[in-house]
């Protein structure tokens, strides 16, 4: 007797439609491909530059330091017409001068010294923040959510010094603006151009949203 021989009978179409579902299509790894990379060029395009503590340009002391300077002059010379009116011997009158002079010149040596070293600002997920001082440490730190507008202001100074100062104009803050000055003019374009962004992009949403 001829032995019975089992065959394996062929897969039906609705097994061939189970073991085709399993393995995802191209079409679709081609999207997913495609999408993510897109959504990493949003996130990247947000912000390009630097999210750590950024110092001002060294263009920004000597700025600093003819404010400083122009500050100081009207009271020195005030003081000094006063000494030379008051003080009865010349000597001792140009001596007190002299003296008011030193004074003021190294009053605003040690300020546009401090103000250019203690001062940093950064933008980072949180928002933008800017720190001053040393011994006192002042930090202020601005969501970017809360920026409603914006100004750049260069004076004859800065733009001569290829600088600019920023103005971030806050709501629901306890500040209702947030300045810094002596920003390389080239960052102070790009904070900008971030910052507008967003403005841009919370308008569109709230006249979605009406």
């Amino acid at each position: 007797m001829t032995p019975h021989s089992e065959s394996t009978p062929p897969p039906t179409d609705t097994a061939m439609a189970d073991l085709a579902g399993d393995e995802p299509s191209s079409d679709a790894a081609d999207t997913a491909a495609t999408i993510a990379p897109a959504a990493v060029d949003v996130q990247a395009a947000e912000w390009s530059g630097p999210s750590d503590w950024q110092r001002l340009p060294v263009r920004a002391r000597r700025v600093f330091l003819y404010v400083a300077l122009l500050v100081a002059i009207p009271p020195t010379l005030m003081a000094s017409s006063v000494l030379y009116g008051s003080v009865p011997k010349p000597l001792w009158a140009w001596g007190s001068i002299a003296a008011a002079w030193v004074i003021a010149i190294a009053l605003a040596l040690w300020v546009a010294h401090k103000r250019y070293h203690y001062t940093f600002w950064k933008l980072d997920a949180d928002g933008f923040a800017v720190r001053r001082g040393r011994l006192w440490q002042w930090e202020t730190h601005v969501p970017t959510s809360r920026v409603q507008h914006l100004d750049l202001k260069r004076g004859p100074l800065e733009r001569s010094h290829r600088l600019a100062s920023l103005v971030l104009h806050t709501a629901g803050t306890r500040l209702s603006a947030v300045s810094i000055s002596g920003l390389d003019d080239a960052d102070a374009e790009r904070l900008r151009e971030h910052f507008s962004r967003h403005i841009d992009r919370q308008e569109d949403d709230d006249h979605a949203d009406a």
